[in-house]
């Protein structure tokens, strides 16, 4: 999962709350989960592409955007759950925060600085809609279009946990779940959440946007 690609799709598809009356209409849950892709992906890249200049000089102005933009965007503690896996049986939910917000941190700290370098004038195009199994939420297939480039599949799994929120991004059918899940085994085999989440914010533990490392 190529890091440039992994901030693109970690930065289109903010998933701001759904208006009550919107999630009501239970006859197409799905409907609205996409439209809230495009419409909102439309919004940050023009966001990113007028204010450019701005983020590549000021970092800091960056990182207050990402804060305000796409930190909301995850049900962080549900998907750190999902990335803890069995480790996270058990764990208490101050844990689990403690895990999830580090490793969104780390993230957006190393991957929310290629949001500037994207070129090609990016646009997201919705494929399709569908419920995921047991109720647990929606699964969103897009596609990146990009000048000069091939339309790259990006699928998001969201539920409603108080508005639309992300807990799965797929990137050319790899999962961010996934991916990170066989990432922090071994540490989490070695060291407590606790510890594992102090590397994090120190740096020393490095996830990769790509299982085989970032490319």
């Amino acid at each position: 999962m190529k890091p440039l690609i992994l901030s693109l799709a970690l930065a289109l598809p903010l998933l701001a709350t759904a208006p009550a009356a919107v999630q009501a209409q239970q006859a197409a849950p799905a409907a609205t989960a996409g439209k809230q892709v495009v419409d909102n992906g439309t919004r940050i890249l023009s966001t990113l592409q007028q204010r450019r200049a701005e983020f590549q000089k000021n970092p800091a102005a960056l990182r207050t955007f990402v804060d305000s933009e796409l930190r909301s965007i995850f049900d962080r503690e549900y998907a750190a759950r999902l990335v803890l896996g069995p480790h996270g049986r058990g764990a208490s939910d101050a844990d689990v925060k403690l895990f999830a917000d580090a490793m969104t941190d780390n993230l957006m700290q190393r991957y929310g600085a290629a949001l500037v370098g994207i070129d090609g004038k990016p646009r997201i195009r919705l494929k399709s809609e569908t419920p995921l199994p047991g109720n647990r939420g929606v699964r969103v297939s897009t596609e990146v279009i990009r000048e000069g480039g091939d339309p790259i599949p990006v699928d998001y799994l969201v539920r409603d946990n108080g508005g639309w929120k992300i807990f799965d991004v797929m990137v050319e059918g790899v999962s961010y779940v996934q991916t990170f899940r066989s990432q922090f085994d071994a540490p989490l085999r070695q060291k407590s959440i606790a510890q594992v989440a102090a590397d994090l914010r120190a740096g020393t533990i490095q996830p990769q946007a790509d299982a085989n490392g970032a490319r």
